[in-house]
């Protein structure tokens, strides 16, 4: 709990933390309400989605789905550069070297780190929600449309929403320890989660067996849980594979990520 007390207070002390998350929140309130909205008045339509779609998916009860929505892709990449920048900082600034060599055991060390970021993608996600609900609150009262609280269904949601960002944390946690820095942990994230899955998609319509094999790789399994729970409508939303079969993929590829970044952490990082 002490190394994990610590990493907070560093990632609260940290621009970059908060930096992110307000990035994330303000795209979020973008692409899910202020376009929409504006669009009401507009041509009727916003993305290829009727005027009816687009009220639906502003209206409060479905806060749930527009905070899952945009994980898959561009929510998961800020959360993986987060995560990257978190492990990956600590060797440039020779962090790590002092903590390995002065601190606590290598495996405790790394336990704080991640039971830091665990806490941080919890309080983000709810923090998704809460303005989402309030900007979907307000986009109802201002219109005058009849909209009700939201139900279990957002429930189901919060937790794709969770497993989704822990995905994508595990990622970055892995990149930074493999790759030693933040700036090549950061790049091959992005350049992952934002275009190799896109253009292996691409190619899985030509050719079957690839895009049968994109629908379980790490942004695919995000994307189709994320159709699962109702979050369709957005860059990186999928329907190919069940939400349990993606589900189960996703807690695989955090075993995975957390398993591999700490097992190098302690056998490869001695001093």
């Amino acid at each position: 709990m002490g190394s994990v007390k610590a990493e907070l207070l560093r990632l609260w002390k940290w621009p970059a933390t908060w930096v992110l998350i307000g990035v994330w929140l303000v795209m979020t309130l973008t692409f899910g309400y202020v376009f929409n909205y504006l669009a009401l008045d507009g041509d009727m339509s916003s993305r290829g989605l009727s005027q009816q779609q687009m009220i639906s998916a502003m209206q409060p009860e479905n806060v749930g789905a527009a905070v899952v929505r945009g994980l898959p892709m561009f929510g998961g990449a800020i959360i993986l550069v987060l995560a990257a920048l978190a492990v990956g900082s600590g060797y440039g600034w020779g962090t790590w070297k002092t903590t390995l060599t002065a601190g606590p055991r290598r495996v405790s060390a790394m336990a704080g780190t991640l039971g830091a970021l665990a806490v941080v993608v919890v309080v983000l996600v709810a923090l998704t929600f809460v303005v989402d609900l309030a900007a979907a609150v307000t986009v109802a009262s201002l219109e005058g449309w009849d909209w009700s609280l939201p139900g279990t269904a957002a429930l189901k949601a919060l937790a794709a929403s969770v497993l989704i960002a822990a995905m994508w944390t595990g990622f970055g946690v892995f990149l930074g320890v493999v790759t030693k820095g933040p700036a090549l942990a950061v790049g091959l994230g992005l350049m992952w989660a934002i275009v190799t899955e896109n253009l292996l998609r691409g190619v899985g319509a030509l050719l079957g067996p690839v895009e049968s094999l994109t629908e379980v790789l790490p942004g695919g399994s995000a994307g189709n849980l994320a159709g699962a729970v109702g979050g369709a409508g957005a860059p990186g939303v999928l329907t190919g594979v069940s939400g349990t079969t993606a589900a189960l993929f996703l807690v695989g590829y955090v075993v995975v990520f957390v398993g591999a970044a700490t097992l190098l952490k302690v056998r490869r990082d001695l001093v």
